[in-house]
């Protein structure tokens, strides 16, 4: 995956647990969850937004570049 979204400094740094980090963002704990493995396809800005306040960061914290092929689906 290109973009990965990088939680687990933020949450170390802020010294919160994904549970609480859901519950204040309102997102389950398996949604977080497929962000934080990259598996996620796709983040609305709502959510990253949430995420933004919550963790007190700007979203190019959290949106991380990784060089490398595309993992593409072809239908």
């Amino acid at each position: 995956m290109a973009i990965r979204v990088d939680l687990d400094k933020r949450l170390y740094d802020r010294r919160m647990s994904l549970t609480e980090l859901a519950d204040r963002v309102g997102v389950t704990i398996a949604n977080l969850s497929i962000l934080k493995t990259g598996k996620a396809r796709a983040i609305r800005f709502s959510t990253l937004e949430a995420l933004c306040r919550e963790l007190d960061c700007q979203p190019g914290e959290l949106l991380v570049f990784v060089p490398g092929p595309l993992n593409e689906e072809v239908d």
